[in-house]
């Protein structure tokens, strides 16, 4: 089937394209529904975007109203008035009405000049249900209607009818023949949800074309109405692998060196556990790199905000002066969901950041049914990392308990990075920890750290565990405090040691030197005594020798005679 765009945000896609070209659609809802918003921002879109002329026959409000609420968007009515749009006042008298001569004839003659004039391409009834009530006879009434559709077919227009109606049960008894006679059907409600008027869109009948057939929400905007139509099926957005700081050096080294460009974080703990710090650092550190970051806040104010980080290091209001920062503050209390995104929609295609920072979200469900706000909160994930921005966002926990750590909107499940603050009170004391619970792609710490806050900016200490417990605070100190008297002592006493080991080494080195002389002396004193006793003896041989020189005495001979004196006897 032929269709044409309607320009909404959401419903073309609910819709597959728009609404069937040539054809009729049919818009019913209660009042203020958004059926006249609807239909004539169909008519705005088309001449501003197509060049498409249209029609606006008004059978309820006067032209001159219908201009002056339009004027409340940012379409530039007044000029598309005057050039590319045709408003007719089609206000009836109730006394001609009942006369029982008034038939439309006449009006859609004129409007079928009109049509060729200015080349219309749609045309609008609205408020319909008007015309109805006032014929006050069924067979009129149907006639009427008969008459607009016969006119439609020959004209070649896409045409949009609007009709009132209270409830469910005046929409089967008073206008089953609208509904039979028109190729799409779409249905406008609004009802009150804890104490928020909550908008609904939902398409019950498309001839020819498939459709979104469920219920979704609807919004108002600057730019007019928004459908929140069901995200797409395949998630297509981009994985980069570029780091980014969480805001300061020991969350990264935690994290692994940073989070991922385009990913999602999410910041839970209960109040006072120093989420908007957090927050605020991570913005800090995007603006310094110069890039363009978005601060939402909910329930407090952005001087308030600024001031206060200002008070751990965190300088925000030059960045706001510079225009990198763009901070935006809102209530919660009477406004739904769906028109949070809305705006959050408009900011950031008004200031196109590449950081964006919403705090806290979970401030988006205290008003509204918990369902809106937890789709309204995945649905603004999705696009925000559709449009390859790097989010954070703080949640309230109701409870310090670690065991139940998740959020009511439920969006641990989807972020990609989850750092829990939570209290540990020890000894007297309430101190800030730090984890890591998921961080997808990432090789993250384990540990549970002490996050402090000073003058200088948020940090982490480092780990000191004791018996099995990670020791912060005073606790901490005086673990610390004690640890470090203990290895003083120590050293002490090994230096005291090592002393008295020298001491031993040098004595028994010079009682070893002084052994080693005594047996040089004692081998010397040897060697001497050897000489001298060698000495005598050679001397004794030579005296023995030249006493028997001196006597005449041959040895050699005095054998002899001894030996012939013998041989004589």
């Amino acid at each position: 089937m032929a269709k044409l765009a309607t320009g909404i945000e959401g419903f073309d896609e609910l819709s597959r394209g728009g609404l069937p070209r040539h054809r009729t659609s049919l818009l019913i809802g209660g009042p203020g529904a958004g059926k006249t918003v609807f239909a004539l921002q169909c008519l705005v879109n088309a001449a501003r975007r197509q060049r498409a002329p249209g029609i606006f026959v008004a059978f309820e409000e006067s032209p001159r109203q219908i201009i002056a609420n339009g004027a409340t968007f940012d379409w530039g009515l007044a000029s598309l008035a005057e050039k590319e749009l045709f408003f007719l006042d089609a206000h009836l008298s109730p006394t001609l009405v009942k006369a029982g001569d008034f038939d439309l004839a006449g009006m859609l003659a004129m409007l079928a000049a009109k049509k060729k004039e200015i080349g219309a391409q749609w045309i609008v009834f609205d408020g319909i249900d008007v015309l109805v009530t006032l014929l006050q006879d069924p067979v009129a009434e149907m006639q009427e209607i008969y008459r607009i559709r016969d006119w439609l077919a020959d004209n070649a227009l896409t045409a949009i009818v609007t009709a009132k109606l209270e409830n469910r049960t005046s929409e089967a008894v008073h206008y089953g023949f609208l509904q039979f006679m028109a190729d799409c059907v779409v249905r406008f409600e609004r009802r009150q949800e804890d104490r928020v008027s909550a908008q609904s869109i939902q398409i019950t009948k498309y001839r020819g074309s498939g459709y979104a057939a469920a219920e979704f929400p609807l919004s108002f905007g600057p730019s007019g109405i928004e459908v929140g139509a069901a995200e797409p099926a395949e998630i297509g957005h981009g994985a980069s692998s570029e780091r980014i700081t969480a805001g300061f050096k020991r969350l990264d080294a935690m994290l692994g060196g940073g989070v991922f460009r385009g990913s999602s974080t999410l910041v839970t703990g209960v109040p006072g556990t120093a989420k908007t710090t957090l927050a605020g650092k991570f913005a800090e550190a995007a603006c310094k790199r110069g890039e363009r970051t978005l601060f939402v806040s909910y329930d407090e104010a952005a001087e308030e905000i600024a001031r206060n980080l200002s008070s751990v290091g965190i300088q925000l209001k030059a960045h706001v002066k510079s225009g990198l920062l763009r901070m935006y503050s809102a209530r919660t209390e009477g406004i739904g969901a769906e028109e949070h995104l809305t705006k959050l929609k408009s900011l950031i295609r008004e200031h196109r950041p590449r950081c964006m920072v919403i705090d806290p979200l979970t401030a988006i469900a205290k008003a509204g049914s918990l369902g809106a706000a937890r789709t309204v909160a995945h649905r603004l994930i999705y696009m925000v990392k559709d449009a390859g921005i790097t989010l954070l966002v703080t949640a309230l926990s109701e409870t310090d308990d670690p065991r139940a750590e998740s959020t009511d909107l439920q969006v641990s499940t989807i972020a990609d990075t989850w750092i829990h603050l939570s209290y540990l009170v020890l000894s007297g004391e309430r101190n800030r920890a730090l984890t890591i619970i998921k961080s997808r792609g990432i090789s993250h710490s384990n540990q549970v750290r002490e996050l402090v806050l000073s003058k200088s900016g948020p940090t982490l200490t480092d780990v000191y565990s004791a018996g099995g417990e990670v020791l912060m605070g005073t606790l901490r100190w005086e673990k610390e405090a004690e640890e470090s008297a203990r290895k003083t002592r120590q050293r002490a006493e090994f230096d005291q040691k090592r002393r008295e080991l020298q001491f031993a080494e040098a004595k028994t080195s010079a009682q070893i030197k002084a052994l080693q002389m005594d047996l040089q002396k004692q081998r010397a004193e040897l060697a001497l005594y050897a000489g001298e006793n060698e000495a005598r003896k050679m001397s004794s041989s030579e005296r023995e020798n030249e006493l028997r020189r001196r006597r005449s005495a041959d040895p050699a001979g005095v054998s002899s005679r001894k030996s012939g004196n013998g041989a004589a006897k």
